[in-house]
């Protein structure tokens, strides 16, 4: 199974192999809602800084932390499922619209630097991707961006994650089964320790460690503007008994007063049942009920934005 995983190649977008390429992106983007990047353009040098920095800085500032929390929760001793909580070690940094990098404690000035850096290049990266699908979709181009734009632009952030060495990983998983809130989440992840799945006709599916890839993943948001063409997969990040596993996602979403609704120009095919799927609404608004069901199925999120948003007006059928 693991072997049919999409792993795509950006540079086949300049030659002949255009069209095949744009195939298996849209086969990836419907059958799969994840793909594999390589020859993706951001430089395997910055990859490899980023990656040391990060795990120097795990080691350093966060491991300690995640023993006590750990210990005080018993974590290492449970002898039945833990369903609330997650084996990780995590902090967050925010990139749009605007930085907080400088506010973020025991980052060292270079760490920061090569963050920023790397930020810079997987927005750009983010936006050729959105692109890609909206010439899948048929979508005018900077169709996605500006669907995501709000009155301040995208909100972009960093997740910065570590997955330790785990005793009991089938009681305690690295990350519960969700899919994510919002639009195209690029993942920088370790080459030598697994343990992220996606959920494929109903059978968990490891997403293979690779040297330099950047996996690609659509969120709920994609979903919704796609009508449900394209859409958002569960996965979850199984804990490993051999080592720690470092997560770099970048989530590139709406902004927080963007108006999501299916584009129109998907809606025009559809039958009347199939066009009253997907709600309206504001961005902000389907995180503040995400908050509360993120580790539950997507459609209760989706059924209680429906009727909420009457105020935003009709979609326009252009």
């Amino acid at each position: 199974m693991m072997m049919n995983f999409p792993i795509i190649s950006l540079e086949r977008l300049n030659g002949e192999e255009r069209k095949d390429t744009m195939e298996k992106i849209k086969d990836a983007c419907e059958n799969w809602g994840f793909f594999e990047l390589v020859n993706h353009g951001i430089p395997h040098d910055l990859m490899d800084t980023l990656e040391r920095l990060t795990k120097e800085h795990y080691r350093k500032c966060m491991e300690q932390r995640f023993k006590e929390f750990v210990a005080s929760r018993g974590l290492d001793a449970v002898q039945t499922e833990v369903k609330d909580m997650d084996w990780e070690s995590t902090f967050h940094v925010r990139h749009l619209p605007e930085s907080n990098i400088s506010e973020v404690p025991d980052l060292s000035d270079e760490y920061r630097k090569v963050m920023k850096e790397f930020a810079l290049r997987l927005e750009k990266l983010a936006e050729e991707l959105l692109d890609l699908l909206c010439e899948n979709l048929g979508l005018e181009k900077g169709y996605l961006k500006k669907a995501f734009y709000g009155s301040k632009g995208p909100t972009f952030g960093t997740k910065v994650a570590n997955y330790p060495q785990c005793p009991n990983p089938e009681l305690v998983k690295g990350l519960r089964a969700h899919t994510d809130a919002g639009g195209i989440i690029l993942l920088f992840q370790d080459d030598k320790v697994g343990g992220l799945q996606l959920l494929k006709d109903g059978e968990w599916v490891d997403v293979p460690p690779m040297r330099h890839s950047i996996v690609v993943n659509l969120g709920d948001q994609l979903e919704v503007i796609t009508n449900g063409k394209y859409k958002s997969v569960e996965h979850r990040v199984v804990a490993q008994t051999n080592g720690t596993r470092m997560s770099i996602a970048s989530f590139y979403n709406p902004g927080s007063d963007a108006v999501i609704y299916p584009a129109p120009k998907l809606l025009e095919k559809e039958t009347e049942e199939k066009s009253n799927l997907y709600p309206k609404f504001v961005f902000e608004e389907y995180m503040k009920i995400y908050a509360g069901l993120k580790f539950h199925a997507k459609e209760p999120r989706f059924e209680a934005l429906k009727g909420s948003n009457e105020n935003l007006g009709p979609i326009a059928i252009i």
